[in-house]
């Protein structure tokens, strides 16, 4: 989908853990940084779309999440969309406050994405990530993971998934021993995801994770599941970030400097796939990149679910940043790190910065508008000018239940 609307202001705490910071209290600090980024005062705000999969499972949370969140910082009046879409909840909530912002319904408007994930109980955490499957599917995520065992020729094993770790993590190893099979990628090439996101993430303040690994010691970490170590999976962590969009009009009558412009956005679900190479991020990228009227050639920097580090590699291709089969070269030639042809992940990614699930779509939004506008420190791209956020969340099949990818552009206004 085509847009027009203008990113005024960002904000984000550091992801990490905060099992004593009320989930609200996260949100509201994200919010502020926001509002202060923009110059803008909260009495402005016409509406709000707000962004969290999990309260329900971690802290009880239902119904009315953006409301409660809104009310402590005395936020009220205006609508309040509440927006739950598994990992990609924020990015849901940036898209469909940019949809309306750019149909000219309002002219200043806030995407927040905030979630708590740690909690004193373990299973309980990752008892969020099994409910982003068919739950009424008898053998629910387990049914995931055996239908990724049989296209990729596996055993199934699932011993310790949703108790010990996250079913997702089964998921994306069946995901990467399949991709393994086609295109020859090894344990190594996922480190060497591992390895540069690391890399990455120590160069940013607000990452959970700010040690940076060389490949042997990411292939020396502990194994979850064959092929993944611990820094090949995304951590669980609790954070939140916020963006304030505003309408082309009041874009200009505030005199923004260094705008962003959102020029395209597509929020994509699964469907049963007629050819195998079909995708549901492939098909969020192609509607991007069409509507957009630019191709993956001209991006300056991607921001990509990397909630494992084969995930990153096999993004490559279906975002079309290389060919099928290709995703392993573009990493050994060093073209994703920052310096690259296409650095991806400059915030270190899932991987690094954390996710914290609802909270990683805006995550990225910041990451890329800090890039464009040329204020991320020792992370900056050199001349970034267009930047792509993707996100996907949840299972179904053989893919993501839903993905969200969305283009920036740095604009004059003048």
């Amino acid at each position: 989908m085509k847009m027009n609307a203008f990113v005024a202001g960002v904000g984000m705490v550091p992801f990490g853990k905060y099992l004593g910071t009320p989930l609200k209290s996260l949100a509201g600090d994200a919010i502020r940084l926001a509002l202060a980024d923009a110059g803008i005062e909260q009495g402005q705000l016409q509406a709000a779309w707000m962004g969290n999969a999990a309260a329900g499972v971690i802290t009880g949370q239902e119904m009315i999440r953006g409301e409660v969140a809104l009310r402590e910082m005395g936020i009220g009046r205006i609508p309040v969309v509440n927006v739950e879409n598994a990992c990609a909840s924020s990015s849901t909530a940036f898209q469909q406050a940019c949809a309306m912002v750019s149909a000219g319904y309002y002219d200043i408007v806030l995407a927040c994405g905030y979630e708590k994930l740690f909690h004193e109980d373990k299973v309980r955490s990752l008892g969020a990530f099994s409910s982003a499957v068919d739950v009424e599917d008898p053998n629910g995520a387990v049914n995931v993971v055996k239908k990724l065992a049989d296209a990729a020729g596996e055993p199934f094993v699932v011993d310790g998934a949703g108790s010990t770790r996250s079913v997702f993590m089964d998921i994306y190893a069946m995901m990467a021993k399949k991709y393994m099979k086609q295109y020859g990628a090894t344990a190594r090439h996922f480190a060497l995801v591992a390895a540069k996101n690391s890399w990455h993430g120590s160069l940013n303040a607000r990452a959970q994770f700010r040690e940076r690994l060389s490949v042997d010691e990411v292939l020396a970490a502990r194994l979850i599941v064959d092929p993944l170590t611990l820094p090949m999976c995304s951590p669980i962590g609790d954070g939140a970030a916020a963006v304030i969009l505003v309408s082309e009009r009041k874009a200009r009558q505030l005199g923004l400097r260094n705008p962003v412009r959102v020029a395209a956005s597509a929020l994509v679900t699964g469907w049963d796939f007629e050819h195998p190479t079909d995708s549901v991020g492939a098909l969020a990228a192609q509607q991007v990149y069409e509507a957009a009227g630019i191709g993956p050639r001209d991006l300056s920097c991607v921001e990509l679910h990397d909630a494992s580090a084969p995930s990153e590699l096999m993004a490559y291709e279906y975002l079309d940043l290389c060919p099928r089969g290709e995703g392993i070269s573009l990493l050994e030639n060093g073209d994703t790190g920052i310096g690259g042809r296409i650095p991806v992940n400059t915030s270190g990614g899932l991987l690094r910065k954390g996710h914290p699930v609802g909270a990683t779509g805006c995550a990225q939004i910041v990451e890329l508008t800090e890039q464009l506008q040329g204020r991320a420190g020792q992370r900056q791209v050199s001349g970034a000018r267009i930047g792509l956020a993707h996100n996907g969340g949840g299972a179904i099949g053989l893919d993501a239940a839903v993905t969200v990818v969305s283009l920036l552009m740095r604009e004059d206004l003048r």
